[in-house]
């Protein structure tokens, strides 16, 4: 990618990027522009100064751009000059090099950036139109599992797949690996991070309107996304958070069976993947006390909690054993191929 997209995306990518500079080479381009272009659906979707009519306009027309079903040039200047980062403004402003870089790439990887980005966008404009109407004073929430499985597939899931197929092809192409039972584990990889944010994010969410743990599940137990709003109904929410937690911990735990599935000459690799679920993991723990609906209460891995996690997995990775014990789930290690119970 061109340099100046290469510091757009060190300045918007924040955690991200130090999983994208232990990235091999080989894939760093691809993953890191399917990022930039990926923030930039972002951050049109979370333009909240914009009707919902507008970003989904704006979306629609981006996504058409990506998937080469439009040449229309882009303009976006308005969209920009409502952001209050610097670099979401220039997300928005840069968009038509972020566009012209995809062009760089090859048929087979171009295919793949396309596909991850139509299944983003098509997550992002299933939630401008489902929380178009939402506040604080009438929140909306997801109905069903379901439909809570769905959207973590759209917005993250997805990425599993991409990153898995990406990897695969220019990477390891020849190891033998059971690539239905890989691609389905980097599947549980993405949304188990996407569920470990939802749940984390619970009060903010709330307060701007969106509750994202199911109407379904809310009404077996006597509750309300309103009801949401109170601290206090935080011990009868409990025992439904508990089990999302589980579920966020089980995804997790199957894309440490992921990690630990690539070929071990793929140091590199494996960090890139490790980071992000030690990271999930050690939030989890977090999440599992104290009042997970107090707005107040802000859940955040420390840089030297961080720093900490990147150096002990990198120290462990020369030793198999050591590696693998890494990834602790309801209170234990997990090693490769053990399952949550």
């Amino acid at each position: 990618m061109p340099t100046a997209l290469n510091d757009l995306l060190q300045a918007t990518s924040r955690s991200f990027y130090l999983t994208l500079r232990v990235l091999p080479a080989r894939v760093r381009p691809q993953i890191g522009l399917a990022y930039l272009l990926a923030r930039t659906t972002d951050t049109i979707a979370d333009t909240e100064l914009v009707p919902p009519a507008q970003r989904l306009d704006a979306l629609q027309k981006l996504r058409e751009r990506i998937l080469g079903q439009n040449s229309a040039p882009l303009n976006f200047g308005e969209l920009a000059q409502k952001q209050n980062l610097v670099a979401e403004k220039l997300l928005l402003e840069k968009v038509e090099d972020s566009l012209s870089a995809l062009q760089t790439f090859s048929a087979e990887d171009q295919k793949l950036i396309r596909e991850v980005l139509a299944t983003i966008t098509s997550g992002q404009e299933l939630d401008l139109k489902r929380f178009a109407n939402s506040s604080s004073e009438k929140i909306v929430a997801l109905q069903t599992e379901a439909e809570l499985d769905d959207y973590t597939y759209r917005v993250a899931g997805c990425v599993g797949g991409f990153w898995t197929k990406i990897c695969r092809a220019h990477l390891f192409p020849h190891a033998k690996i059971d690539d239905t039972q890989f691609i389905a584990d980097g599947i549980r990889f993405g949304k188990g991070l996407q569920l470990v944010n939802i749940l984390r994010d619970l009060p903010a969410d709330l307060k701007n309107g969106r509750c994202y743990l199911p109407m379904e599940k809310l009404s077996e137990i006597g509750l309300t996304p309103e009801d949401l709003l109170q601290p206090a109904n935080e011990n009868k929410l409990r025992p439904l958070y508990n089990r999302y937690l589980d579920l966020a911990e089980s995804h997790l735990a199957a894309g440490w069976d992921y990690t630990n599935t690539i070929p071990f000459s793929q140091f590199r690799i494996r960090l890139a993947c490790a980071w992000p679920i030690l990271i999930g993991a050690k939030t989890i723990s977090r999440l599992r006390e104290g009042n997970v609906l107090d707005p107040q209460r802000r859940i955040k891995i420390s840089r030297d909690e961080v720093r900490g996690i990147i150096l002990r997995s990198i120290l462990s990775g020369p030793f198999p054993q050591l590696w693998r014990k890494q990834f602790v789930a309801g209170g234990k290690a997990v090693a490769s191929g053990e399952k949550l119970a």
